[in-house]
């Protein structure tokens, strides 16, 4: 394998198409697309200034490298890549990807980030930015941090653990999707979804978990939730209290206490949903 050490690229495609590298202490400064076609491909403490570095790669373990905001759409087209402890500023990193490995990532500004990407592996990722992960699939999700809206629109088949997510309009037409031992804020989580379950998770949601085919929900919290459910298929065993119910197409719902119920027989069949309120049992 060839290193190279402490230099300074320049220039559009500076290494383009290499092979069996590796790269440390290096900086790519202006130019597009530095690495792209490359295969086995090492890089450590190294720094991308500009766009396009790593398009059509394969084979790929990045550490301790970081991203200026002018790299913009960094990761594309690639199969088969690790990133761990690295800071990301630039946006719409991550597209159409498969097999990708985040471990330790702080990605501050990742707007339009992660999108039809396959496979992926998030641990200890922190991310800010609106339309993250929108219509990726095969996702496994642990100790999350997201600030940003409109998450996960369109993905599938997601595993997410031991996260908080600050986010407006989540997981909108999507499927197979299961959070455990979670936080979640943002108004309605989860429309046009199917297959949605929550386990032991808290989830504080203006008119959430509507338009729903198959929600369940397993020992959750929902403080601050209200005009829940609507058109909903859900099994949902809530501890403690719902602000409001609100016009569920079927189901079970229980919980220590529901605050407001609305069944409106124009729109929905009441009988096919069972409400349960079980007032002055623990909570816990």
């Amino acid at each position: 394998m060839t290193e190279i050490t402490g230099k300074l690229f320049t220039g559009e495609r500076a290494l383009f198409a290499s092979e069996d590298l590796a790269l440390k202490d290096v900086i790519f400064a202006d130019g597009e697309s530095p690495l792209k076609e490359s295969r086995d491909i090492l890089l450590d403490g190294c720094e991308f200034r500009w766009k396009y570095p790593l398009w059509y790669c394969k084979n790929v373990k990045v550490g301790r490298t970081a991203w200026q905001d002018t790299a913009r759409a960094g990761v594309w087209y690639t199969d088969g890549a690790e990133f761990t402890s690295c800071v990301i500023r630039a946006p719409k990193t991550f597209r159409r990807c498969r097999g990708i490995l985040l471990r330790d990532v702080d990605l501050f500004n990742a707007a339009e980030t992660l999108w039809s990407c396959e496979d992926v592996v998030l641990e200890r990722v922190t991310a800010r930015g609106d339309y993250f992960g929108m219509n990726s699939r095969g996702l496994k999700i642990k100790d999350f941090r997201l600030d940003g809206n409109y998450a996960f629109d369109g993905a599938r088949d997601i595993e997410i653990t031991d996260s908080v997510m600050l986010t407006k309009d989540a997981f909108w037409n999507s499927e197979n999707v299961t959070v455990r031992d979670s936080y979640i804020s943002g108004e309605y989580f989860g429309w046009n979804s199917k297959n949605i379950t929550l386990i032991n998770c808290t989830v504080s949601s203006l008119q959430g978990m509507c338009y729903i085919e198959n929600l369940v929900m397993i020992n959750c919290k929902t403080p601050d939730t209200t005009l829940a459910f609507e058109y909903s298929s859900v099994d949902a065993e809530i501890s403690g209290e719902i602000g409001s119910v609100f016009n569920p197409s079927s189901g079970k719902i229980s919980a220590g206490r529901i605050r407001e119920t609305t069944l409106d027989e124009k729109r929905i069949d009441p009988s096919k949903t069972l409400i349960e309120e079980r007032e002055g049992k623990s909570a816990e």
